[in-house]
């Protein structure tokens, strides 16, 4: 039976789009169902993507808003879609432990670093800017923490001929696109 999924982004959602084409086209078609695509930005470019896939999209704007009050409003949202998994494709909100524990271990993120060694916004700069010659991609269950969350799968991203940061988030970029929606499948179908 497809796995009912929730994608929450903040921004263009190219995370989303590449699982959106597995759901279509890909390893995923037999694997999930996308039922909503939802943002704290109602102006996220990632949200009219969504909606040209034909996928529902919802969004709530989070600015001012205390955390535990708008994931509050967030889990309401929700409710009556009778979802399976929340999968963060680059929503930039660190969740309350209200709204973590009510989808314990059904949320899953994926961060451009080993999440052992750097957590946050900019992981790509973090291993361009401290001269790494290979970082780690990692998809890993969303806790109270951020970016520590038991860890699924990490992968290798070799760094050693890439000159500009540009290069590495593009490298980067191919490689979590390819791999969140493998570490999906195997979550999904287990």
């Amino acid at each position: 039976m497809k796995k009912r999924i929730a994608i929450f982004i903040s921004g263009r959602g190219s995370n989303m789009e590449a699982i959106i084409g597995q759901t279509r086209n890909g390893i995923l078609r037999n694997s999930c169902e996308i039922i909503l695509v939802f943002s704290n930005d109602p102006q996220a470019k990632g949200l009219e993507t969504a909606r040209r896939a034909g996928i529902e999209t919802a969004a709530i704007p989070s600015r001012g808003k205390p955390r535990a009050a708008f994931d509050r409003e967030v889990l309401e949202l929700l409710r009556p879609y009778e979802l399976d998994y929340i999968v963060l494709a680059g929503y930039m909100r660190l969740l309350s432990p209200e709204f973590v524990h009510a989808w314990e271990k059904r949320i899953i993120n994926i961060h451009p670093a080993d999440t052992r060694a750097f957590q946050g916004v900019g992981g790509y700069a973090w291993a361009f800017e401290q001269g790494l010659e290979k970082t780690r991609v990692t998809v890993h269950y969303i806790d109270e923490g951020m970016d520590t969350g038991e860890i699924i799968e990490q992968r290798e991203l070799d760094l050693r001929d890439l000159k500009t940061l540009e290069a590495v988030e593009r490298r980067g970029l191919a490689l979590e696109h390819a791999m969140y929606s493998e570490v999906l499948k195997k979550i999904f179908e287990t």
